[in-house]
């Protein structure tokens, strides 16, 4: 068995550089950025962390998408000693590896080898790809080697669109910084790190769950691991457009307002604003913080809408930077019972949905699957989808953008968490934050949602009011929710969390016929709302395995789950300030919380599709309901 130790035994195999060397000008620290214990102050003074950079993938790159080496690592061998400190904390400052070229001490790489090792493809989560993957939650080293020709006065950033959960990444031996949160971008500043010709980037991903974690341990959903997203290395100006918002101006659609935000060697310049089609030209001038509010008239912008969502360029541009985006242009809000889309009642025709393709394993690979996704639910008449339950790929939202399907977006504040951890909040909040950052020009993004079914008491509700006024203090242009619970005695249900009180709609989530009553009782319910807001019932459903019959009392059977949409529909007529529903789910999804060996076999079956892409029986009846719908609102 000796020839298999280069491939499994891992120790600490690089002497890595001492970090806060690298510390400089260009270091810029994260909100929300929360350091392993143990590292020292040093090390986190130093990290390459950067503030995101809007519509990065609209800038100058080059994808370092593709085969990456990987070497799966569960004791974390190559990060702790053998008395589980880090070595990033040891007395030199050094540790973790990222080569596989001999160092001078050659017995710290006895044990591995990258150039020995199999590969996975980026982006794309290790479970899907190898079988001995498929449930593992750990560490997972992963290597990428690409060549660099670094320009004199460019900046270079290095960017991640996710990584699951806890990122440590490494460029050329240095340690740039650490990230968590699965699901939301991060980027690290990498000008004067790389190298001309071959330069090497290494990431530490860990999926471990913790109940400290956002999400925490127990979710409904596969805790799929590593680079899920693209990975970029954009090349930007010496002075250069870091972030913009152009949107119609809240309360006064006649108006576009927002600001613009420049960085590097001098951000205090000109800059114009100019959307060609609609013969919209504007100068600004930024101040020493780079800032610079934008407020002109919006002319006769076409409204965006889902029955014609129109996109306009927009061209931003400073000195010798511009910067190219596709925006569409709406207003949303509320008004007693009413939802509001340009000033018009609407009523939201929506399904929710996971970053995932049922029928490939694994999360969403690309703009084809993620039109898939989108183009079932446009099929069903639908004019809106949840993207629960945490933030999914700008991509997507992009695609929503162009195909006008209105958009709730999520941060996997789910279930109970640890709502007394300042380290907690700190991590919602940046997820949070950096959701409403990256997506803010996104037309079709109509609610920020700032958790799931999370249980009311006192601590709970100051942790989820103080992130409905963040998102709002982020974004007043935009709808806050949050998915509710409710309370059932008898056929009362009744709807008073104090939450309600911080958010724009009553939502809630509820499973009449499913997890509680039968499918004949749910007639029989009465709701009490304590709010004169507009109502969003945010999940229902049964599961249903697709092909199998039986009669309409049978569960999991396609006729159970079709029966009991047509008495949800019925029961609706009890909430007459219901504007909008999102049944649960369009596609069956995988989830170890559903064991059941004939019927599940760890997904959940509550899709209107299966995993083989047949839409069941409930699919035509919600479509059946909402051109119905249609019919009444759009007259």
């Amino acid at each position: 068995m000796r020839h298999l130790l280069p491939r499994l035994a891992l120790p600490a195999i690089l002497m890595l550089a001492a970090m806060a060397a690298h510390a400089g000008a260009h270091a810029q620290a994260r909100p929300g950025d929360v350091q392993l214990a143990g590292t020292p102050a040093a090390a986190a003074a130093a990290s390459r962390i950067a503030p995101p950079i809007q519509n990065i993938q609209g800038r100058s790159h080059v994808s370092l998408n593709g085969r990456w080496s990987y070497i799966i690592d569960p004791y974390e061998t190559g990060y702790y000693d053998y008395r589980r400190m880090p070595f990033d904390a040891s007395a030199s400052g050094k540790g973790g590896f990222y080569d596989d070229r001999k160092p001078k001490d050659k017995t710290e790489w006895a044990e591995y080898s990258f150039d020995l090792a199999p590969t996975l493809k980026i982006p794309g989560d290790w479970n899907s790809q190898a079988e001995r993957l498929q449930l593992y939650e750990g560490t997972v080293w992963m290597r990428q080697v690409f060549d660099a020709e670094p320009k004199e006065g460019k900046h270079y950033m290095l960017y991640f669109g996710a990584v699951n959960y806890e990122a440590h990444v490494y460029l050329n031996g240095k340690k740039l910084g650490v990230h968590r949160g699965g699901f939301t971008p991060f980027q690290f500043d990498v000008t004067g790190l790389l190298a001309k010709g071959r330069n090497v980037v290494v990431v530490k991903a860990d999926n471990t769950r913790h109940q400290e974690a956002i999400p925490t341990l127990n979710t409904d959903w596969w805790n799929y691991g590593g680079i899920t997203r693209d990975v970029l290395l954009a090349e930007l100006p010496s002075t250069y457009i870091a972030d913009y918002k152009v949107q119609l101006a809240k309360g006064d659609p006649g108006r576009i307002a927002g600001y613009v935000q420049l960085a590097g060697a001098a951000p205090a310049q000109q800059v114009t604003v100019t959307i060609p089609e609609a013969g919209i030209r504007a100068t600004v001038r930024t101040g020493a913080d780079g800032r610079a509010a934008i407020d002109l008239p919006a002319g006769k912008l076409q409204r965006w809408t889902p029955q014609q969502p129109k996109l306009y360029a927009v061209e931003l541009s400073s000195g010798g930077d511009t910067v190219r985006d596709r925006i569409g242009f709406r207003t949303i809000a509320t008004r007693g019972h009413e939802i509001l889309l340009n000033g018009k009642p609407v009523f939201l025709r929506g399904v929710a949905l996971h970053d995932e393709n049922p029928l490939i394993p694994g999360r969403l690979r690309g703009a084809g699957d993620m039109r898939m996704l989108l183009q079932w639910a446009k099929e069903l008449n639908c004019n809106y989808v949840r993207l629960a339950h945490y933030p999914h790929s700008e991509e997507m939202l992009r695609l929503a953008d162009e195909m006008g399907l209105m958009v709730w977006a999520e941060v996997p504040v789910y279930w109970t968490i640890s709502w007394d951890n300042p380290d907690t909040y700190a991590n919602a909040s940046a997820q949070l934050t950096d959701l409403i950052v990256r997506d803010k020009n996104r037309a079709s993004v109509v609610i920020w949602s700032v958790g799931n079914e999370t249980p009311i008491g006192a601590p709970r509700n100051a942790f989820m009011g103080k992130l409905a006024r963040t998102a709002r203090a982020l974004d007043d242009t935009r709808l806050v929710a949050a998915a509710l619970e409710i309370h059932r005695s008898g056929a009362d249900i009744t709807v008073d969390d104090p939450l309600a009180q911080e958010l724009d709609l009553i939502s809630f989530n509820e499973y009449a016929g499913w997890y509680w009553s039968s499918n004949a009782d749910m007639l029989n319910y009465r709701f009490d709302i304590k709010a004169d807001k507009p109502v969003v019932i945010t999940e229902f459903g049964a599961d249903a395995l697709a092909g199998y019959h039986a009669d309409a009392d049978t569960r999991f059977s396609e006729e159970y789950q079709d029966a009991l949409y047509r008495n949800q529909f019925r029961m609706f007529a009890a909430i007459p300030s219901l504007r909008g529903i999102t049944p649960w789910v369009l596609a069956d999804f995988r989830s170890p919380r559903r064991p059941h060996p004939y019927f599940q076999d760890f997904w959940n079956r509550k899709g209107l599709v299966s995993e083989t892409g047949k839409k069941k029986m409930a699919y035509w009846t919600l479509k059946e309901y909402y051109d119905g719908i249609q019919k009444k609102y759009e007259k």
